[in-house]
């Protein structure tokens, strides 16, 4: 075996490792989403443009990060159970636009 023939499988097997260990390691999205459903709560009418999670009432903006007013009452973001409703124009439910 040459040189590089052993380099090339060092390479192969360092990678196949590190492949491994990231699947065993790496939360599963559906996973990751429970945990946050269960810690946090959607708290609407506190995110700030561009900075929400998820929704809208702005037409076109349905999703993260699309939010284009500051505050906009159908936009949310996560926040630890329990604050949402401490913070000003806080609600855990969206308003009719």
């Amino acid at each position: 075996m040459t040189t590089r023939s052993k380099t090339a499988t060092a390479l192969i097997a360092a990678g196949a490792m590190a492949a491994a260990v990231a699947a065993q390691t790496a939360p599963s999205f559906a996973g990751a989403h429970e945990a946050a459903a269960t810690e946090n709560e959607k708290c609407f009418g506190v995110a700030k443009a561009g900075a929400n999670d998820c929704a809208s009432s702005v037409p076109g903006s349905t999703c993260q990060g699309t939010s284009t007013v500051d505050g906009d009452a159908n936009a949310w973001i996560y926040v630890p159970a329990g604050t949402c409703e401490k913070l000003v124009n806080g609600s855990l439910t969206a308003k009719d636009a």
